[in-house]
């Protein structure tokens, strides 16, 4: 337990103040009682059981106002944010690869299927967004409460050429950026010197990415650079590897298909950047962990790989667990002053009760 206002605790100084007053009246009613000898013989035919009687209330009542002064100091305790506090961004890959039936029907389906669980499980309350990237990334649900405008951006999710990672992990961050003041959007150079951003800081923000791509970075800024983007802004990437190693049939229903809604350009530049009309496209089209786990790894997130639909649902579902633990400082000081006031009204009770006579 800390306190925030620790200098409040300087009034336990008059605790020993408060127990010289009482005992000096205990004194003064001896005095009293020598006065009139008969009142003394009376008090010393008074069974002990009594005396204790005359000192609980006040024990109570030093209780009770030790209790008082520590809720002055503001006590808190380190509790665990539930995940309904954060804001969580699902950043999928959209790209034509998400096609392939190796998993079946399509890999596309498959994670749409896996996306709608996870929003389903999650209690009311939580914040989630959807960044969708393929050649370009962008925010398709900015983060919201309302499960009905989620469920409808997965199942309406439309494929496109190439895949731009890192463009979707700076999309993913300004997405938290809207809700969460303490995240810069990812175009702040926090390492300027006159940003004043303690960089160094190991404090996570509660708010996190998970990152689903079947495929390698083809387009935009390397996902590793983007990496320390996020963690300097100490918000941590999930990375989710998605598909065999087998190339198959790519098949996707004509809403899949869509008509390259994020390029706009529909036919052009799924060869480009990969050199010699398409030499090295089978490459591109190959899951790249180690920059996966980089990712994760430079984020402080974790690294999940899945061939097959179970295993990317168990991920899905296993994504609570390893989110809803996020460590916060919960002030308690409504407690003391409970049970303070408590004891102060139960020494005034048991005073009354006990003592009606001088």
């Amino acid at each position: 337990m800390t306190l925030i206002w620790p200098w409040y605790l300087a009034f336990f100084l008059a605790i020993p103040i408060i127990i010289g007053i009482y005992i000096w009246i205990l004194r003064h009613k001896r005095k009293f009682a020598v006065r009139f000898p008969s009142i003394s013989v009376i008090q010393e035919a008074i069974p002990r059981r009594s005396r204790w009687r005359q000192h609980l209330p006040f024990a109570f009542f030093l209780i009770g106002t030790a209790s008082l002064i520590t809720a002055m100091a503001r006590p808190a305790v380190t509790t665990e944010v539930p995940l309904s506090r954060t804001t969580i961004i699902l950043a999928l890959d959209v790209s034509r690869s998400m096609c392939a039936t190796d998993v079946d029907p399509n890999r596309l389906t498959v994670a749409q299927q896996a996306m709608l669980r996870f929003i389903e499980d999650q209690v009311t309350g939580t914040q989630i967004g959807i960044v969708a990237f393929a050649r370009l990334a962008e925010i398709i649900v900015p983060p919201t409460q309302d499960k009905d405008v989620l469920r409808m951006a997965v199942a309406n999710l439309t494929t496109s050429l190439g895949t731009a990672i890192g463009s979707a992990t700076l999309k993913s961050i300004d997405a938290i950026s809207e809700i969460n003041p303490d995240v810069p959007p990812s175009g702040v150079n926090l390492r300027d010197e006159n940003q004043g951003t303690d960089i160094e800081d190991p404090t996570f923000q509660p708010d996190i990415i998970v990152l689903l791509t079947d495929g390698a970075n083809t387009h935009g800024p390397l996902p590793l650079d983007v990496a320390q983007n996020a963690a300097d802004r100490q918000v941590r990437v999930y990375t989710i590897g998605f598909g065999t190693t087998e190339l198959s049939e790519m098949v996707c229903t004509q809403e899949q298909l869509g008509i390259d809604a994020i390029g706009n350009d529909f036919g052009s530049g799924f060869f480009r950047g990969f050199g010699g009309g398409g030499r090295n496209f089978r490459q591109y089209l190959l899951l790249d962990e180690p920059t996966l786990r980089g990712v994760a790894d430079i984020t402080g997130g974790l690294y999940f790989r899945a061939e097959s639909a179970d295993q990317l649902y168990d991920i899905f579902l296993d994504l609570p667990a390893q989110l809803i633990l996020q460590e916060e400082k919960l002030e308690v000081s409504v407690l003391f002053t409970a049970f303070g006031f408590m004891f102060i009204l139960l020494a005034i009770a048991l005073s009354l009760l006990w003592n009606r006579f001088p």
